[in-house]
């Protein structure tokens, strides 16, 4: 599954997810871009670099500030062959009748409007090139609405049919677009967060990786539009 001569963008690169996937893509021998909202964030996250890698500080949420770390990246590399959308967030909230409009567009922005902002910076350059692949993170919690979880499930509900259009759109054109639905994954957050679970039975970072690392491999070419499960033991 070489991926040597394959560039990579990820972003939410820093985070526990995002290190798993470059680190993926690194042992595959791809070229990494790396994005996340703090230099500072990435630089501790990654204190080795070589040419081989891009650290790119942005806010994703705003389309100029993508837009522009994608020129930065394409100025350095001449393409990107592989996008990784993989910043995202999770916050519970109130009852759906009060949630606040923050609350409600802090999940849209983070987790469909990050997708959207990359995709149209990245996507017309793999158009051109004829061939491309982009892996979108969902969640299990998409596919159902839960109890005080509103904003979150409908903004990755919100991913999961971006996913599906773009697959519709893009596959006669050479691009392969499909998401994963995690669990929950096995991070120091989730642990401290639900002390009395067993952080057996979830996702580990890496294994999810794994199946982020298949999406962009030539050996999932035939697949367009994908939600594959990704849950562990759980």
């Amino acid at each position: 599954m070489s991926l040597k001569d394959k560039v990579v963008l990820i972003t939410g690169a820093a985070g526990n997810l995002g290190r798993a996937v470059a680190a993926a893509f690194a042992a595959e021998g791809a070229t990494l871009v790396l994005m996340d909202v703090s230099e500072a964030g990435l630089r501790a996250a990654y204190p080795e670099q070589d040419q081989r890698m891009l650290l790119l500080a942005a806010d994703l949420m705003q389309a100029a500030s993508a837009q522009q770390a994608v020129k930065a990246a394409l100025d350095k590399f001449q393409r990107i062959d592989c996008l990784c959308n993989v910043a995202g967030g999770f916050k519970m909230g109130p009852a759906v009748h009060e949630t606040p409009a923050e609350l409600w567009k802090l999940m849209m922005d983070l987790n469909a409007g990050t997708v959207l902002n990359m995709t149209q910076a990245v996507v017309p350059g793999m158009i051109a090139a004829g061939s491309g692949k982009i892996v979108n993170i969902g969640a299990g919690g998409g596919l159902k609405g839960g109890a005080r979880m509103a904003a979150y499930s409908a903004s990755k509900s919100a991913v999961m049919r971006l996913t599906e259009s773009m697959a519709a759109e893009l596959r006669e054109q050479g691009i392969n677009v499909n998401c994963v639905l995690p669990s929950v994954i096995d991070t120091p957050a989730n642990r401290a967060d639900m002390p009395k679970a067993d952080p057996r039975k979830w996702v580990a970072p890496a294994d999810l990786a794994n199946v982020i690392l298949w999406l962009c491999s030539d050996a999932a070419r035939a697949v367009h539009g994908a939600a594959i499960p990704v849950n562990g033991l759980s």
